[in-house]
């Protein structure tokens, strides 16, 4: 654990984020298999819910190390996920009608986007503590 603790902290997001962005499309990919690729909206909604509590987890005790502050937290990371569901549906309505057409493709792209604009929102709002202030 000391190694990983070494690492900087933008690389530590990009490994556990990494594992949470392919939750979360594996969620998505069954979503749309299941119902089709009409439902991609219905799908991202889903993936975003459903992949909120590993993210937390794995965000606060693998990237972000912080202690106690569960509540507080886990609400600013809502507030943040809800940011980004916001940007994935955008982008992604985007992707699909006007540039790339297939909803997987345009997916995986647009949750590489949301990524790093959710790591801006993890580090300076939802796990910020009282020393970086």
């Amino acid at each position: 654990m000391d190694k990983w603790l070494k690492l900087p902290k933008i690389f530590r997001f990009f490994i556990i984020g990494g594992i949470n962005a392919a939750i979360s499309y594996v969620i998505y990919a069954i979503v749309i298999f299941i119902l089709g690729e009409g439902y991609y909206q219905l799908a991202i909604a889903l993936q975003w819910l459903l992949s909120s509590v590993t993210s937390y987890i794995n965000q606060k005790f693998f990237v972000f190390c912080t202690k106690g502050n569960y509540l507080k937290e886990y609400m600013k990371c809502c507030s943040t996920w809800v940011v980004s569901y916001f940007l994935n549906a955008i982008v992604l309505e985007i992707f699909v009608r006007y540039l790339i057409k297939n909803v997987y493709i345009a997916q995986f792209i647009s949750l590489f986007i949301v990524s790093i604009v959710t790591y801006i929102l993890f580090k300076f709002f939802a796990f910020r503590t009282a020393s970086e202030n």
